[in-house]
């Protein structure tokens, strides 16, 4: 044991003889690591703030969606509360009819009515450059 506590007492004179233990060697390390203890704080900060910027964001969202969904609401319940709407209800329930209306009621539509305007083929507008627009207005 003796042995081992002499042997590690000469490495350390060794290496202080090799000038390794400095001031100026240890103010450096000493820099390199505050450097570095500073990036990582920094780094870790800015991803924290981009983190809750980014809840931040989707909860802005969030209160811009409620805000419309609760102007909807709003909306409709005034139009519930219209005359209108009382007397379309009114009619679609009960049957109800004003004076001198009369209901009609039509059959379902044929296959050959479902399928009148479904045949025919729209044209698909293709892409041409402006170029050749200016080409076709000016010469064509």
């Amino acid at each position: 044991m003796r042995d081992k506590i002499v042997a590690a007492f000469r490495r350390l004179r060794y290496i202080s003889k090799k000038d390794i233990f400095t001031v100026h060697n240890i103010v450096f390390a000493i820099t390199v690591l505050m450097c570095g203890y500073f990036v990582v704080g920094t780094v870790n900060a800015t991803a924290r703030n981009w983190s809750l910027e980014q809840k931040l964001n989707s909860r802005k969202l969030e209160l811009a969606k409620m805000k419309i969904e609760v102007d909807t609401l709003k909306l409709e319940q005034e139009y519930y509360q219209t005359d209108e709407y009382q007397e379309l209800t009114a009619r679609a329930k009960a049957g109800l009819m004003l004076p001198g209306e009369t209901m009609v009621i039509l059959p379902k539509n044929s296959e050959e009515a479902l399928n009148k305007y479904h045949d025919s083929a729209e044209e698909i507008p293709s892409y041409r450059s402006n170029f050749s627009e200016w080409l076709d207005f000016l010469f064509g």
